[in-house]
């Protein structure tokens, strides 16, 4: 299946209307190729299919962190979801106002915590009362009060890989329904914080809407039961996990998605607050890599290219799916079988298995779909190898949004003591 804005002419794939094997001769490959129309788009539709809640919309930087595309949604009024330091770092650089920044992640720091306060985001979203205790205690010693929404963890199967389901009762995520009310309950002990806030995740790459009804469902008796005891919800956090469309999925369209779960909040004050992050950014990037050999066994023929486990990971760490396209076609009726693996000293370096093809030789372009989420982002430098270069495509131009890595960026910050 191919992507919105990702199409063929001629015979050479194009992400709109730049042809995919001018920028391969222009930057080298690998690298990964996004889309400015499809990333903005998809967030107009949540915004659109919304737009009667009016949520704060907050992309989640570690789908995709690069300032260009942050940029890109923050100019059409995307807020950010952020889980450290470093992104809320990102966050700033990329003009992203304080008030539609949240914080979420299990192990925030005290230098974390301390940098969110003073720069004033809206919300923290508390995972644990160890945390909620230090951030209590911080935002004493700065004499400020800050914003806190609890998650909780409404234990419900979201159907998803395990890695990445969130919301059952076994995972690190949220807080259990009892004790987030000792917690609320409990609001005076914590003099330097708003208890204002719910926030709930039940995991990713979710194609249904029903997990996302059972656990909404639960969340409102829970607030129902608050709001009972005098305690004021401002902000309802429903977190992200819209699934996209990797090989045959059929997830639901954010209007879809709306007409779910608006009704349960037509009579509710509260602002909504969403998170998603491969909803938006999965479909508008591709990862092009170059076929280095072809290897033919008796097993198997194995299509050996430039790009790895180490810039593509997700294959390799959850068994993840990625359409592979040829980015020139060939007259050919006949397909090849072919494992496309990398150049990693790893037997789980392999982007895609089985999959049919014209015949494949040397130097031919091959494009891995739906790699804009959860890409780049947990690439490494295994093996020593440089990361790869980002480019951004909008209309008829491309500018690279992040450069190739050179091997002195390797061993940038590494000294040799002398006594070695």
């Amino acid at each position: 299946m191919m992507m919105h804005d990702f199409h063929y002419r001629k015979g050479t794939l194009h992400c709109e209307g730049v042809s995919v094997l001018k920028i391969a001769e222009q930057v080298g490959t690998p690298f990964y190729l996004y889309s400015h129309k499809t990333l903005t788009e998809h967030y107009l539709k949540l915004e659109q299919a919304f737009q009667s809640a009016r949520p704060l919309i907050c992309f989640s930087v570690k789908a995709n962190s690069s300032l260009a595309v942050l940029r890109a949604l923050v100019k059409k009024g995307s807020g950010l979801d952020v889980v450290s330091g470093g992104e809320l770092y990102r966050a700033k650089k990329a003009g992203c106002p304080a008030s539609r920044i949240v914080y979420a992640g299990v192990g925030k720091t005290d230098s974390e915590i301390t940098e969110a306060i003073q720069f004033g985001i809206l919300l923290f979203n508390v995972e644990s009362i160890p945390e909620l205790e230090r951030i209590n205690t911080i935002a004493q010693r700065l004499s400020k009060r800050t914003r806190v929404s609890i998650r909780i963890n409404p234990g419900v199967d979201p159907h998803t890989h395990d890695h990445i389901a969130t919301g059952k009762a076994e995972s690190k995520f949220g807080i259990d329904l009892q004790t987030a009310r000792r917690i609320f309950r409990n609001a005076a002990h914590y003099s330097s914080v708003s208890l204002c806030g719910i926030h709930v995740h039940i995991g990713s790459q979710i194609v249904q809407g029903e997990p996302f009804v059972q656990a909404f469902e639960k969340v409102l008796l829970f607030v129902d039961h608050l709001e009972a005891e005098g305690v004021k919800i401002q902000f309802l956090n429903l977190g992200g996990g819209l699934g996209i469309i990797y090989s045959d999925e059929r997830p639901q369209t954010a209007s879809e998605f709306a007409s779910k779960i608006l009704p349960l909040f037509r009579s509710r004050s509260f602002r909504l607050i969403f998170e998603p992050g491969r909803f938006i950014a999965g479909n508008s990037g591709i990862f092009v890599t170059k076929v280095l050999f072809v290897k033919e066994t008796p097993a198997k023929n194995f299509a050996i290219v430039d790009g790895g486990m180490n810039d593509l990971i997700r294959p390799a760490l959850y068994g993840s799916f990625h359409d592979l396209w040829p980015v020139m076609k060939k007259n050919q009726s006949q397909k090849f079988s072919y494992d496309v693996v990398g150049p990693i000293c790893e037997s789980g370096d392999f982007l895609a298995k089985n999959r049919k093809i014209s015949k494949l030789k040397t130097d031919d372009l091959l494009a891995l779909a739906s790699a804009g989420a959860y890409g780049f982002t947990m690439s490494s430098n295994y093996n020593a190898r440089p990361r790869v270069p980002e480019v951004l495509v909008r209309g008829r131009k491309f500018s690279v949004i992040r450069e190739r890595e050179k091997r002195t960026d390797l061993i940038r910050g590494e000294h040799v003591p002398s006594w070695v």
